[in-house]
């Protein structure tokens, strides 16, 4: 569903990006891991179509995302860093105007509208505004409107980030039931959502894929057997090593 070829940002002098490449199919959730700064987000921006890539092609069911953006956006839901929505609409009056921007209109928004509701827990906020929600609730209205149209892909930037560990359950276990018909990409810097989530990880630093494989090849990579050794000894600096 989803393929990133050879995927290149520059910005200025820094490279960001620098030659990534992977798939992500129907009924795989992709964890994408990496340092704060290792290029996750400038990735996931660029299999969205929210930035162009210096270099490199995206593809989403088949669909090139520079010259076809209409027809593969309309394949993707996509929730950013920091779940951003409008303070000032109500939860309903959002997840409308959402689905409408997806070409939603009548009896179809309603239904599209209300699965969501269910499907992200929402019926008690609906007429709230949503300035006035708690940050888990903020977080799965967020949620449900990338989910407003039944994609096949999902993109989900940092999606458990600043949420409390029941909020984080939920989070996951939502992740995981959508995980069974869709394609999901998803970033994190937390280690533990690779065993609560994930069929497949890539770890990314300094704008490379340094490891991609099931959680349980990468731990075979190292002799304690633990994600977050391997983790670190990928992605710590040369400079950092030398000093431990």
């Amino acid at each position: 569903m989803i393929k990133v070829e050879n995927l290149k940002k520059v910005f200025g002098t820094k490279t960001a990006v620098d030659g990534v490449s992977f798939t992500v199919e129907r009924g795989e959730v992709l964890g994408f891991l990496g340092p704060n700064g290792a290029g996750k987000s400038t990735t996931m921006r660029m299999v969205t179509g929210y930035l162009a890539p210096t270099s490199g092609r995206v593809t989403v069911g088949g669909h090139d995302v520079a010259e076809q953006p209409v027809l593969a956006k309309s394949r993707i839901g996509y929730l950013p860093e920091n779940a951003p929505a409008y303070p000032d609409m109500t939860v309903r009056g959002f997840l409308r105007f959402a689905a409408e921007i997806r070409g939603l209109h009548g009896s179809a928004r309603d239904t599209a509208v209300d699965r969501a509701v269910e499907t992200c827990a929402l019926k008690g906020v609906l007429h709230q505004n949503i300035e006035t929600l708690s940050k888990g609730y903020k977080h799965r209205t967020c949620f449900a409107q990338s989910l407003i149209h039944d994609p096949d892909v999902l993109v989900l930037d940092e999606p458990t980030d600043g949420l409390d560990p029941n909020q984080k359950f939920e989070a996951r276990n939502l992740i995981r039931r959508m995980g069974e018909k869709k394609a999901i990409l998803f970033s994190t810097h937390i280690l533990e959502e690779v065993d609560a989530v994930c069929s497949r990880v890539i770890i990314i630093d300094r704008g490379r894929i340094v490891a991609n494989g099931t959680p349980e090849e990468l731990k075979k990579r190292v002799p304690s057997g633990r994600l977050d050794d391997l983790f670190r000894s990928l992605t710590l600096s040369d400079t950092v090593k030398g000093a431990k």
